[in-house]
């Protein structure tokens, strides 16, 4: 075992500063308990320059890891000589990830010469951020735009507050996008934001309705600095970047996984304290300027009922804990809401999600922020895996983005309702 760990290791610093070109997307599926802790062990070791896109939890769960072409050879026979079974899902990661560059550039040019904006298409934080500020503009009467901060690299951190007038009325908030690289929750937050306005605006139930009761906080992009480092030209290197940028204790690894920072169960299961680790949680509980900002605001605020989070990819809709097997108080009811809204979500495209807490569909998860929110009283907590369940990963075609958004409304829609309809 610690001889393919340093061959993995030594492949990996020759690979570092390479694309992607001949990269693959392995899928492994453990067979047994035996198998769970070799994989377990491959992962801790942070040296081996695998990137686990799903994690070893149980031989229910497929592993998908992310393989550079130079240690393609040497992970295959370890995993061969050990029985553990595998298929490539992605037979070469740098062609999607031309295509998708390729794809944005194309579509770059015809917003322009059209002046328009295509919800089928992946954009950078700037063009989003100016499309918030064209959203606002349309709907003042309903839309306002709120800073809540800066991030590490001095960008603003921005909502967009839905809201029919009155102070502190109970609200709904919902993010996206706090793992960089999982681009189909920005793009489904973009389409998601003029759903709201387009529904409110031509009457189209329930929006109104659950506007009259409640507000909606939406927060597009909810790491901006790790959102701008994967669409870093002039080559694809980074564009499955995950955390942060922030510097850490190791000169040569930036970043935090912002959700594992959160003050909740900080520093348990399924996070590391190594700082050049994909799940690297922080020095401490919300040492991050970004999880910060939002915990600030959220508190201060003092009246929000539900806290809803968009990730990628499994299509999991998932309710606490992530950090114990343990269930919730009010698992139950946050099991049927669940359940309902994956049927709605179910009902556009056949779309099927499963249902669950982080800790038993996913994995141990500690610091995540459904479990901080859960904690500080918002019972209806969520966090929403997007699509798909491995054919693409990270990498999800643009031409899914509008209806991965429209069955997520579909879902986030009767779990808005069911909170009007059980106020506590």
């Amino acid at each position: 075992m610690r001889l393919y760990l340093a061959v993995f290791a030594l492949l990996a610093a020759v690979h570092c500063e390479e694309l992607f070109n001949g990269d693959q997307v392995l899928r492994i599926n453990a067979e047994s308990e035996n198998h769970i802790q070799i994989l377990k062990k491959l992962e801790r070791d942070v040296d081996s320059g695998l990137d686990f896109w799903t994690h070893a939890v149980s031989t229910e769960q497929p592993v998908d890891i992310r393989v550079s072409h130079s240690s393609l050879y040497a992970l295959k026979d370890f995993l061969k000589k050990n029985n553990i079974p595998f298929t490539v899902i992605i037979n070469n990661v740098q062609e999607h990830l031309v295509r998708e560059r390729e794809e944005m550039v194309r579509n770059a040019d015809v917003e322009r010469q059209t002046k328009s904006f295509n919800f089928a298409a992946y954009h950078d934080l700037e063009t989003i951020y100016n499309f918030m500020d064209t959203l606002v503009a349309s709907h003042s009467n309903l839309i306002t735009k709120v800073n809540i901060g800066s991030t590490y690299e001095n960008r603003p951190m921005y909502v967009l507050k839905f809201s029919t007038g009155g102070e502190k009325k109970p609200a709904i908030w919902i993010d996206a996008g706090i793992h960089a690289r999982e681009w189909i929750s920005h793009a489904t937050a973009v389409w998601l934001a003029d759903r709201i306005a387009t529904d409110f605006k031509e009457n189209r139930a329930p929006v109104p309705s659950i506007l009259s009761q409640m507000d909606i906080y939406l927060m597009i992009v909810a790491n901006p600095d790790g959102y701008v480092f994967t669409h870093r030209s002039p080559n694809e290197f980074y564009r499955l970047w995950r955390k942060s940028r922030s510097a850490t204790s190791n000169p040569k690894c930036h970043g935090v996984d912002l959700n594992r920072n959160w003050d909740a169960e900080f520093g348990g299961p399924g996070a590391s304290d190594d700082p050049c680790a994909e799940d690297y949680r922080g020095p401490s509980a919300q040492s991050e300027i970004e999880v910060k900002n939002i915990a600030d605001f959220i508190m201060s605020h003092g009246n929000f009922k539900s806290f809803m989070t968009l990730h990628s990819y499994k299509q999991l809709l998932m309710y606490p804990y992530g950090y114990s097997g343990t269930d919730a108080p009010d698992r139950t009811e946050l099991h049927d809401v669940a359940t309902q809204a994956s049927k709605a979500l179910n009902s556009w495209h056949g779309t099927v999600y499963k249902v669950g807490s982080i800790f038993h569909i996913i994995e141990p998860a500690s610091g995540a922020s459904v479990d901080w929110a859960y904690n500080r009283g918002i019972k209806y907590s969520f966090a929403f895996e997007l699509r798909d369940t491995g054919e693409y990963g990270f990498l999800l075609p643009a031409n899914q983005i509008v209806s991965t958004a429209r069955e997520t409304w579909y879902a986030l829609r009767y779990i808005m309702q069911y909170v009007c309809d059980h106020p506590y």
